[in-house]
């Protein structure tokens, strides 16, 4: 069993020894949003709730004995900090990843303290919202009475396997990444780094994301539905198990996950520094990879719906067609470029590769012909051009790019995937299981149960589905709005920041 928790929604699989998909599940949720640049989840209502709803809806699906479901994995959105108590029992509401910017004064105090350039030895970039380490000063600072009663600072990962087995662990994939430079590189926590932060004692111990967590304890077992002593693996991030769900493992291999936001990473051999995008060792022992994520994507298609498509989405809660699938429809009417329509999808700020919490959407060119088609296409070329732009400075580092597996929700979307193959001159693969996150946690379950053997076997496992091919003529055309797209955030930052600070 896998069950993944995101921005918008938790899912869920059961997967036979052969990686075929036995029973589905998923629930729907919100995000809380109660100051600009805050964004929070309830632990929960939300990440334990969901997974419980799951995991039982799961079971009675597919009319298995709990007994025989050999090992369960979770995944969460990433970089979160939740503050619990000894009874695991959260503190404040979670903290979200580099969406969530209230700790921006934090990376900035934390550069004086340690020097620019000893930020740039720890994460080959500048501090970000994206970080762990000041979300958790932000708490010290900002709310001393949380902070005092502490027992763990967790993921939404952690949090979860914690609640099935009473055991505190989180990922080297993410642990020494998110919460660097807290960890040493033996993974244990490093005392004198942690002390401006926080005590040793209220981080989690590391382990491999394969590696076996616990076991379910009576209590999780009443909750879930799970059998009481099932194995529970370490867990990870999302994007991680996305990536892992696509097949990703070789050198060169990019995974590009369309979710409410974009997150990429590719295989590499070697840790890359570049003040633009992120680093850090890949789930697989031995690897590496060079990441990045921006923030909207679905987040944008889905503030269209509600708010500029609201007929198409009230037909489709009235049962008739997908509002995202109409929306689609109308926008392939629309030519290539949007009839000069630029959109810059920074809704929400944006994290790589301008790391600007305060820089705003943009729709650029807007004339009494467009309408509200151009909106939809135009913002999923912005998107596109915003993956270009990271693709560009990934081969500028050295780090080529051999193959594109895309996942998640946006992966149905065949005229996005198109666009996407089309602005970056790459073939876009999907695969054939398109379920995401949680099919990447049943398959890591399987690893670390011992079902198979190790990554390659569950590599070979992943089932070929769509190719996006580009049309390089296309792609050739496609130049001329990725230039402006390009040029535009750097002539509007300063105007954007006036209205924004």
């Amino acid at each position: 069993m896998g069950i993944d928790t995101g921005t918008f929604a938790s899912k869920g699989v059961i997967i036979d020894a052969d990686a075929n998909v036995i029973s589905e599940s998923s629930a729907e949720h919100g995000m809380e949003n109660p100051k600009p640049g805050y964004y929070e989840h309830d632990a929960e209502a939300v990440w334990w709730h969901d997974f419980c709803q799951i995991s039982n809806d799961l079971i009675t699906k597919s009319g298995i004995d709990p007994k025989d479901i050999k090992g369960v994995a979770a995944s969460a959105l990433g970089a979160d900090c939740l503050p619990v108590d000894e009874e695991c029992r959260p503190l404040r509401k979670a903290i979200l990843y580099g969406i969530d910017a209230r700790a921006l004064d934090q990376c900035h105090e934390l550069t004086e303290m340690y020097g620019e350039s000893q930020i740039k030895e720890w994460f080959g970039r500048p501090l970000g919202s994206s970080d762990v380490m000041p979300k958790i000063l932000w708490i010290k600072e900002n709310e001393p009475e949380v902070y005092a009663r502490t027992y763990k600072f967790l993921t939404g990962s952690s949090y979860i396997t914690a609640k099935l087995t009473g055991e505190y662990y989180v990922d080297k994939f993410l642990g020494l990444a998110s919460f660097n430079p807290l960890y040493k590189e033996d993974g244990t926590p490093d005392p004198d780094l942690c002390r401006p932060i926080c005590r040793p004692d209220q981080l989690a111990k590391v382990g491999e994301t394969t590696d076996i967590a616990g076991y379910v304890t009576p209590q999780a077992a009443q909750e879930t539905g799970l059998a009481v002593g099932t194995p529970v693996t370490v867990g990870t991030d999302d994007s991680g198990a996305e990536g892992i769900s696509c097949g990703i493992g070789r050198l060169g291999d990019l995974m590009l996950q369309f979710g409410s936001s974009i997150y990429m990473f590719l295989v590499t051999d070697h840790l890359v520094n570049d003040d633009r995008i992120w680093r850090e060792r890949f789930i697989i022992p031995g690897t590496f990879d060079v990441s990045a994520g921006t923030n909207t994507a679905g987040t944008l298609t889905r503030w269209l719906r509600d708010n500029v498509f609201v007929d198409l989405k009230k037909v489709g809660e009235d049962g008739g067609e997908n509002a995202y699938a109409a929306m689609a429809e109308e926008a392939s009417d629309v030519p290539l470029g949007s009839d000069g329509l630029i959109c810059l999808p920074y809704f929400a700020g944006e994290r790589t590769p301008i790391n600007d919490p305060h820089a705003s959407g943009v729709y650029f060119g807007l004339r009494t012909s467009h309408t509200r088609a151009h909106l939809y296409r135009a913002g999923l070329e912005g998107v596109a051009f915003s993956i270009n732009q990271h693709f560009k400075i990934f081969e500028e580092d050295g780090a080529p790019i051999s193959r594109v597996m895309a996942a998640g929700g946006g992966t149905k979307n065949s005229l996005w995937m198109q666009i996407v193959a089309d602005v970056t001159g790459k073939e876009i693969a999907v695969p054939s299981i398109g379920i995401g996150a949680s099919y990447g946690d049943a398959m890591m379950a399987a690893v670390g149960t011992g079902t198979w053997s190790g990554f390659g076997e569950l590599a070979s496992k992943v089932r070929p589905g769509v190719t996006y091919k580009p049309d390089m003529e296309n792609h050739e055309r496609y130049e001329k709005s990725q230039r402006v797209f390009d040029a535009l955030y750097p002539a509007t930052k300063e105007l954007m920041h006036e209205l924004n600070c």
